[in-house]
């Protein structure tokens, strides 16, 4: 573990006195992430493009903020980062969990605008969004980046190949972000969900489905240590696919190639 810059903290999240930016926070496992961190006493800020379930939020959480947020949209994403450095300056956590998931069947024709719209919202949105926070974020005494993937990012689902083929490459962007900032005062962590009671796919009652109170229980707690990934036993054989010597294999190897000269 190595050595946090700010004095005796943990490179695990204090879950309080931050100031919380969740993309999806309008339902789901953000609505659920944002008013896990909101009864904690953060200051909380829901984004999204539903302008409607927002609002539902912030009525039923006094002194919740929300914004609207398309993160398909750089001049959407640019508002955004105004309003929220402008109003919210001591933003510190930023949660990318903002997705969308169509269904396809990769063994035929995809239909353009739901492939595109996969593409754009659960992988190129986090980074674009990010990007625009980076400069802020890296001046807080301390930060912490926060990204939902999935176990399909590990263990692809055939009939949401899309969807799982951005989770995968959502996780390899987080691999290189991790290194990039390993000795700032930004750290970054993935939530990796199972199969969670969410409506998100499938029923919410179903058997194979982990509860969702449960699975924000196990994530808030995971925050609040150094571990760099919050998995769940009921995806752990689905993350595990790859093997987690990888985070080691990525250091030594992009260590090495820092190194060298081009």
């Amino acid at each position: 573990m190595r050595t946090p810059l700010w004095g005796s903290k943990s490179d695990g999240m204090d879950l309080t006195g931050n100031t919380v930016l969740i993309t999806g926070g309008g339902s789901g496992i953000g609505a659920s992430l944002a008013s896990a961190f909101h009864r904690l006493g953060n200051t909380v800020i829901v984004a999204g493009r539903r302008a409607g379930a927002l609002a539902a939020m912030v009525a039923s959480h006094p002194g919740m903020a929300a914004i609207e947020l398309d993160v398909t949209d750089p001049e959407s994403v640019k508002r955004a980062v105004a309003v929220v450095v402008r109003d919210h300056p001591s933003l510190n956590v930023l949660i990318n969990n903002a997705g969308i998931v169509s269904g396809d069947d990769p063994g035929s024709l995809i239909d353009e605008a739901s492939m595109t719209a996969e593409v754009e919202t659960n992988f190129l949105g986090p980074i674009r969004l990010t990007s625009a926070l980076m400069a802020h974020l890296r001046r807080q005494p301390r930060a912490h980046l926060v990204y939902v993937t999935s176990f399909a990012g590990f263990t692809p689902v055939a009939l949401y190949s899309v969807f799982s083929a951005t989770k995968a490459a959502l996780h390899s962007y987080v691999l290189s972000q991790r290194f990039a900032l390993k000795d700032t005062r930004v750290t970054v962590q993935e939530i990796i969900p199972p199969w969670v009671a969410t409506g998100f796919v499938g029923a919410t009652d179903h058997a194979l489905a982990m509860p969702l109170e449960a699975f924000i229980a196990q994530t808030m707690a995971d925050l609040a240590t150094d571990a760099l990934e919050s998995v769940a036993t009921e995806g752990s054989a689905c993350r595990n696919n790859p093997g987690r010597r990888e985070h080691a294999y990525i250091e030594k190897f992009n260590t090495f190639l820092l190194a060298q000269s081009f």
